[in-house]
């Protein structure tokens, strides 16, 4: 019986117009009822999930979210953390220094700070609106070196970063996580984050084992959580790395692909 299902959230859990359907509402909810618990995992940080998390109720002290990419995970109701695995202000120095020399953009999450970047640039902006905070305006060279940081992005147009990503050395793929979640954003988190570790960590702090471990995703960034969860799960849409390491595919996210997974593997099972 499965005990705990880890949805990403853009690309598998909302639709391209950024909604739940109501199919998809009912599905997690009569889930819940069971007595399985459903955890949001996603890149962006809690302030972009918010909303979200009270639509479907996942407010209580008995809910959890996995914010950046793992980097966090707390339980909702009072923000308690039970995992965290951050970088450092130096660690951001450097990834935007190389970010320059690649000639792309780059941002990122403070603790203190929020969202910051050098410039504003069309994908910080995107950024911003997406998960709803402003975007302070930081020389990444300025920053402490012990300045808390969640994730630190290189964005830019997906010929841009493609090119980019082609000529990255190896030594960042050795000292982070390096994982791409859309076609514009590449995302650094320290070596020990990533959405695996972030569900690993929750079902341990709630004594699931992997293998009742439903995870569901689209994207690079939702591959360490397929390849650890007893079932992981490629939406229709995802990327045809995360089709061939998952072991089932459902419909896409605009043919409640979610709602789906539920209703076969948790409410008819």
């Amino acid at each position: 019986m499965y005990k705990l299902i880890a949805l990403d959230m853009d690309g598998t859990l909302l639709t391209p117009q950024g909604q739940i359907t109501p199919r998809t509402h009912a599905a997690i909810a009569a889930a819940r009822a069971k007595g399985v618990t459903v955890v949001l995992t996603s890149g962006r940080p809690l302030e972009g999930m918010t909303s979200y998390l009270a639509e479907l109720g996942l407010t209580g002290p008995d809910d959890y979210v996995i914010c950046y990419n793992g980097a966090l995970v707390q339980r909702v109701a009072d923000q308690h953390i039970i995992r965290s695995q951050l970088l450092t202000g130096r660690d951001a120095s450097a990834i935007a220094h190389l970010a320059d020399e690649l000639g792309v953009n780059v941002h990122g999450f403070s603790v203190r700070q929020g969202l910051i970047s050098p410039k504003v640039s069309r994908y910080t902006e995107h950024e911003s609106e997406l998960v709803d905070m402003p975007i302070n305006l930081v020389d990444f060279a300025t920053l402490p070196a012990d300045e808390r940081i969640m994730k630190v992005m290189m964005i830019d147009e997906e010929p841009l970063l493609s090119r980019a990503i082609a000529q990255l050395p190896a030594e960042p793929y050795e000292r982070y996580t390096v994982v791409r979640s859309s076609p514009y954003f590449l995302e650094f988190m320290n070596k020990l984050s990533n959405k695996g570790t972030g569900v690993a960590a929750l079902a341990e702090h709630l004594g699931i084992t992997a293998d009742e471990v439903i995870a569901v995703g689209d994207a690079g960034n939702d591959r360490h959580m397929i390849e650890y969860a007893g079932l992981g799960v490629a939406m229709g849409n995802a990327t045809d790395e995360i089709k061939q390491l998952a072991q089932h595919t459902t419909s896409r996210n605009d043919d409640e692909g979610v709602a789906k997974v539920i209703e076969q593997f948790v409410l008819n099972a």
